[in-house]
């Protein structure tokens, strides 16, 4: 079956729409024909794929912070999602460490958030969570990780993703396994580069500011290996 098929007249919920991989995929989404809705905070650079594509043209947008769970509920009740990708996240480790609690509170109590107006949202058929690869219990050894390793995380940032994995678990084993409810899946992303991605702390874009300013270039960990999915 092609993905038209599947997304074509489809309402769908993204939080997080304004970010780099959000943005992204309202814009795909939309593409296929999906009556995208996305939840998200304003842009943070004039810069930023929402803006550079337009997407405040093409989609339904409310700007909404997911630890607000009523207005997550309002948002849901008067959408009618039949699909709900949740995106939206601090996505930065040295953020973490600054904005710890808030780190938590947006990563691991707005995942609750989205999964609890999936579960009192009749409308909603699926949700993919979209947590990262930082989840896991860093054992610094050279093979990779399965979905069966621990969770854990010695920064505050892949703790709180960490601990969004547990809840999500919780969710779907207390309210998602039978057939009659949601499917719930989460997926963990690895470090994504591509075009329209500006934020801070990260080392494509740290990269392009540098040359631009005609400053030197710095490597934070020149030694890391990184495993790299374009989006």
């Amino acid at each position: 079956m092609a993905l038209s098929e599947i997304y074509a007249d489809k309402q769908i919920i993204i939080t997080g729409d304004t970010g780099f991989k959000g943005s992204w995929l309202a814009l795909w989404l939309h593409s296929l024909g999906a009556m995208v809705t996305g939840i998200g905070l304003a842009p943070k650079t004039s810069r930023d794929n929402y803006v550079a594509c337009g997407l405040e043209s093409v989609i339904t947008h409310y700007s909404c912070d997911i630890r607000h769970y009523d207005r997550i509920l309002e948002i849901f009740s008067a959408t009618e999602p039949e699909m709900v990708f949740h995106l939206a996240a601090q996505p930065l480790v040295p953020e973490s460490y600054i904005t710890p609690r808030e780190t938590f509170e947006i990563n691991t109590q707005g995942t609750a958030n989205i999964l609890e107006a999936i579960r009192r949202t009749p409308s909603v058929q699926a949700g993919v969570m979209v947590t990262s690869d930082k989840c896991y219990e860093n054992r610094e050894w050279i093979y990779g990780y399965r979905e069966t390793d621990p969770v854990g995380g010695h920064d505050p940032y892949s703790a709180s993703k960490g601990a969004a994995e547990i809840v999500i678990s919780s969710y779907i084993r207390s309210f998602f396994s039978t057939d009659d409810t949601p499917t719930i899946a989460s997926v963990r992303a690895g470090n994504v580069i591509g075009g329209g991605d500006w934020s801070e702390n990260r080392i494509v874009p740290d990269f392009m500011r540098s040359l631009e300013a005609k400053k030197p270039i710095c490597l934070r960990n020149p030694g890391a290996v990184r495993p790299w999915q374009h989006v």
